[in-house]
């Protein structure tokens, strides 16, 4: 049975004790980044002998990988929008080509879920996110992921229908494969359009581009900063990295389109929350 202490470095970064210093020092660190910057890296929490186990978990499952290359505008639409102009976000599309190992694919008995799903890490998340409490995404299949870019492969400039992602990079390219965002360029009541044309054309103004190393933990305001992983070149070793999901509320399911894109399939349980489904904000998704 995996243990908390087997996955996390708990001397550095003691999760599992939230009275302590060190643990109010480092919620204190990862706020201060969330507020300033949308984003937030918690340099080796995950231990060099626990990546290896969760390196192994991945490509043991990477055959289940969905991979799909779509030619996408920044929300996930692929089709020409006559409502706006050519030259405009809308009808911008750029190439999306990279896999996710879905959700259904990580047992029980998994380090990757045991550590997704740990009440401590939760707990901790919550705290870093300055909100009451935090749930595991009820997802089957978006809830636990890993993110594949293989060679040659990208994830093109888009925005995240959540609010928040938490990602652990677990095996990075040799070139290539960088994450790049740019910090809340768009709000509830501005789009941003004007911004987001100007990184899609290749300008870089207000573009953070993240050294992340195997082992950093990534939390990230991904449904208000635009964001992307830059191409893992022809000859390099893949990029591989967990994705956790999380909802502040309890049973939350999927958006049809969006998971019909990811993972090439939906669940009964898509369909039905689909019918059910209200909108918590009005951006374009």
């Amino acid at each position: 049975m995996t243990e908390l202490h087997e996955l996390v470095d708990l001397d550095r970064y003691p999760i599992h004790q939230p009275e302590s210093p060190q643990y109010r020092a480092t919620v204190e660190e990862v706020r201060t980044g969330l507020r300033s910057v949308g984003c937030a890296v918690i340099k080796d929490l995950v231990s060099p002998e626990a990546l290896e186990t969760l390196g192994a978990e991945i490509w043991e499952r990477k055959p289940t990988t969905h991979f799909s290359t779509q030619v996408i505008n920044p929300y996930f639409h692929f089709h020409h929008n006559p409502d706006w102009p050519d030259q405009h976000p809308m009808n911008t599309f750029l190439e999306r080509s990279s896999g996710f190992i879905p959700g259904d694919s990580w047992e029980d008995t998994t380090a990757m879920r045991y550590m997704f799903e740990h009440p401590n890490l939760t707990q901790f998340l919550a705290d870093c996110l300055e909100i009451p409490e935090l749930h595991p995404y009820a997802d089957p299949l978006a809830g636990l992921t890993a993110n594949i870019l293989d060679p040659g492969q990208q994830f093109t400039w888009h925005f995240d229908t959540n609010e928040f992602a938490v990602t652990v990079l677990v095996e990075e390219a040799d070139e290539g494969g960088l994450f790049e965002y740019v910090p809340a360029i768009r709000s509830d009541g501005d789009e941003g359009f004007d911004a987001i044309q100007h990184v899609l054309e290749g300008g870089r103004t207000g573009v953070h581009t993240l050294d992340l190393r195997p082992g950093d933990m990534q939390i990230f305001r991904g449904r208000y900063s635009l964001h992307s992983v830059s191409r893992v070149a022809a000859d390099s070793k893949p990029r591989h990295a967990a994705i956790f999901a999380y909802t502040e509320q309890p049973n939350v399911i999927g958006r049809l389109e969006r998971t019909e894109q990811l993972f090439g399939r939906v669940l009964q349980a898509h369909i039905d929350a689909e019918e059910e489904r209200v909108r918590s904000d009005a951006l374009i998704d």
